[in-house]
């Protein structure tokens, strides 16, 4: 039986991340992708093991190599059945931040120059207090944070969680109003039509119209796909 939670973050701090890079206009889209919401929630274990040393690395504070390892860390979600859907904002505004930096090539390259020319660029981050929506499925109960941390800065986030009830399974075509990671619905629905949100690293789709199983609550207008699990690219 599914258990699933209705989970709901209000920011504490501003939150940031490039989503899209405009010259040099660095946006922050109001969706959290749910590959951070896993790390986030301390739902992928932070110790992993490396393969060709015999050492044991921690991601919470030191990241040895900068190469993601999504499918290492979420494959192990699968097999204890446990999902967790990208957030979408129920209510949010932005603040634009402006900062600046010198050359400092003389001090990276040891290079001699005669000017200091300072440069600049402007960060679109989410303001605190505004909200934002997501679902965990798992087939047991879960103790979830009542306090995380997201984006770049590690900015502070109050987590509420509410159980619903026992969902009904229906299958046909419906709409899905939250966000979706396509590679984890995509293999067990048709997705009929959708809006796409770029960002990396897998863009999101919403606004989804879809024909399979899905699960539906007394709450009318929350509609979930069945079946979703973490897959990645071939």
């Amino acid at each position: 039986m599914s258990i699933i939670y209705r989970c709901q973050i209000e920011l504490h701090d501003s939150l940031y991340y490039a989503t899209r890079e405009i010259g040099r206009l660095y946006e922050t889209e109001a969706v959290i992708h749910n590959y951070a919401l896993c790390y986030a929630l301390g739902l992928v274990d932070s110790k992993i093991y490396s393969t060709t040393v015999a050492e044991e690395h921690s991601y919470r504070y030191f990241c040895p190599e900068q190469v993601p390892k999504y499918e290492e860390h979420l494959t192990p979600l699968n097999q204890q059945q446990i999902y967790v859907t990208p957030a979408r904002s129920l209510n949010h505004s932005s603040i634009l931040n402006t900062w600046k930096y010198a050359n400092n090539n003389y001090h990276v390259e040891m290079e001699k120059t005669q000017k200091n020319i300072p440069s600049f660029g402007r960060a679109k981050e989410i303001a605190a207090e505004s909200l934002f929506e997501f679902f965990v499925i798992s087939q047991k109960e879960l103790k979830l944070p009542k306090w995380i941390r997201l984006g770049k800065w590690m900015s502070k986030a109050e987590v509420t969680v509410e159980q619903l009830t026992k969902p009904k399974t229906v299958e046909g075509v419906f709409s899905c109003t939250y966000p979706l990671n396509p590679l984890d619905v995509m293999f067990t629905n048709q997705v009929i039509s959708y809006d796409v949100v770029n960002m990396p690293p897998v863009s999101l789709i919403q606004n989804v119209q879809m024909q399979g199983k899905y699960y539906q609550f007394d709450d009318k207008e929350v509609k979930l796909p069945t079946r979703m699990e973490y897959r990645f690219k071939g």
